[in-house]
């Protein structure tokens, strides 16, 4: 596929996996080399264009300040396809337990079929519960859908809330609905939740913000919204590429910042 042809894919890529897509946009970006305008123009389009793709933002900024470009792009493709975040999310979930997602988590569905002795509650958020489950049920997870309704009989029933960032900021987290009831009502009964965040979702202040503002619509009532904001209040422990750590105790961004990002275009 021809670059543009793949940034144009990018554009308007809907459910798609978060780091494939970013992995793509980098390989397309890496035309720019010579045309740092070009390069600007071109990563601006793309953010306005999917906002919520936390790691986008992410590898916009190392691409716009990178000395060499083609290298960046390679250097992010690796990162990205080397994310440790599901196998360490694997590794930590206690013996036996019983987790409960909301919607599609990428990296969480990846990495729940490393363990056998775990089973899973699914809340089938407009629709998407149902592929989950056949999913996992082909990778041999007991795993159950469960309506929406039920959410808080899912989950005191559960062990362990998971939920899944898109991207992430230094108080609060965007996150699929149903992802926030579910963390609301685990910290009311004393259900741990623990927040997914992998390669490229952590981001700075200004970005996250920037996140925050483009991904909410105010002619669009809070209750058709497509995303949710968490509060990082209601979250135990964050799971990264680097393990499991208190939210207090994440490291800074790995991400340059680029004030030129922030312009949308008209």
């Amino acid at each position: 596929m021809h670059p543009i042809e793949q940034l144009r894919y990018v554009a308007r890529a809907s459910g798609a996996d978060a780091n494939l897509l970013v992995q793509e946009a980098a390989s397309a970006l890496s035309v720019f080399g010579n045309d740092p305008p070009g390069m600007v123009t071109a990563c601006r389009r793309l953010l306005t264009r999917q906002p919520a793709v936390g790691p986008l933002w992410w590898m916009s900024a190392r691409m716009v300040t990178a000395a060499d470009v083609r290298l960046e792009a390679r250097r992010i493709i690796a990162e990205l396809a080397d994310d440790q975040t599901s196998r360490q999310l694997a590794h930590a979930l206690p013996d036996d337990s019983r987790v409960l997602i909301s919607g599609w988590p990428d990296l969480t569905v990846s990495a729940l079929p490393r363990r056998g002795d775990v089973s899973v509650l699914v809340l089938d958020i407009e629709g998407q519960g149902h592929s989950v489950v056949r999913r996992l049920e082909r990778a041999d997870v007991v795993v159950e859908d469960v309506d929406p309704a039920h959410v808080a009989g899912a989950v005191e029933e559960s062990s362990l809330v998971v939920v899944e960032a898109a991207a992430m900021g230094p108080a609060a987290a965007l996150v699929d609905v149903g992802s926030v009831p579910a963390a609301a009502v685990a910290r009311a009964v004393g259900v741990p939740v623990w927040l997914v965040a992998g390669v490229g979702r952590h981001l700075p202040e200004p970005y996250w913000q920037a996140v925050a503002e483009r991904t909410t619509d105010p002619d669009v009532p809070a209750f058709l919204a497509p995303n949710e904001v968490l509060s990082l209040g209601l979250v135990d422990r964050v799971v990264t590429k680097d393990g499991v750590r208190l939210p207090t105790e994440l490291a800074a961004p790995d991400c340059p910042f680029a004030q030129e990002l922030l312009r949308e275009l008209r």
